[in-house]
């Protein structure tokens, strides 16, 4: 099980609010300011662990019940509509639109840092409260799509280990997800030169990528609860016997 979330964990930390704004933060001018790293990065943990810890008590609360109406036909109907709908949401993701956010999640960064630029000189705010902000903003944006935080939170309900080590794996999840960033701010700290570029690389291909990638997970995820429903509905037994 410690496995498979970490797994889960990593996978989550490639994540539009656990990598893209982070190494964006530190591609902004100037010295990397450690503590503001932290204040995001913590935000994010802090934000993801108590949306794990409410969803995990109430599907503890609820799991029999919601088992049960789920099993029922309307909801298999239900569940069929929204993987279609996903399917059909996900030919909305154009990479080449994701090119033209580049310059507003610039402005995002440099007004998260308190950084304004003036000519000959570069003025920084001290409040982490814009910081705050972008994290929970970032984090709320991706409740939707946290699809492996979702499957670590089925494997640690499922698996009985009770309540403080079920706090404790899910403390111990936030932390591994928000690790590579850790490392890239601490890599960035102590050889700019050298990692600068990478995390240049790092931000162009994701900046690109980052919409097609999206639709295809949506894409695969919709289909793959599209498909449950149907079978389970018997729709596609009655496709195949034709």
């Amino acid at each position: 099980m410690a496995a498979s979330l970490a797994a889960l964990a990593l996978i989550d930390s490639t994540s539009f609010g656990t990598l893209l704004i982070p190494i964006w933060l530190l591609l902004a001018p100037g010295r990397v300011k450690a503590g503001r790293m932290l204040v995001y990065l913590g935000t994010i943990a802090v934000f993801y662990f108590a949306v794990g810890m409410a969803i995990v008590l109430g599907a503890t609360t609820f799991i029999d019940d919601l088992g049960a109406l789920l099993d029922t036909r309307p909801a298999m109907w239900v569940q069929l509509a929204v993987g279609v709908g996903l399917v059909v949401l996900s030919f909305r993701f154009d990479s080449k639109k994701s090119k033209e956010g580049g310059g507003r999640m610039t402005r995002w960064r440099e007004r998260a840092l308190g950084i304004e630029s003036e000519p000959g000189a570069v003025k920084t705010r001290t409040g982490a409260l814009p910081l705050v902000g972008l994290a929970i903003g970032a984090a709320t944006l991706e409740v939707a799509t946290m699809l492996p935080y979702l499957a670590a939170i089925g494997i640690v309900t499922t698996a009985g280990i009770g309540g403080a080590a079920t706090t404790a794996t899910m403390a111990g999840y936030c932390l591994v997800m928000i690790a590579p960033a850790l490392v890239l701010m601490t890599a960035r700290l102590v050889a700019r030169n050298a990692v600068e570029p990478l995390l240049v690389k790092i931000n162009d291909w994701m900046t690109k990528n980052a919409a097609s990638t999206t639709g295809w997970i949506v894409g695969i995820v919709g289909f793959l609860v599209a498909r449950d429903a149907a079978w389970r509905l018997g729709l596609l037994e009655q496709l195949l016997n034709r």
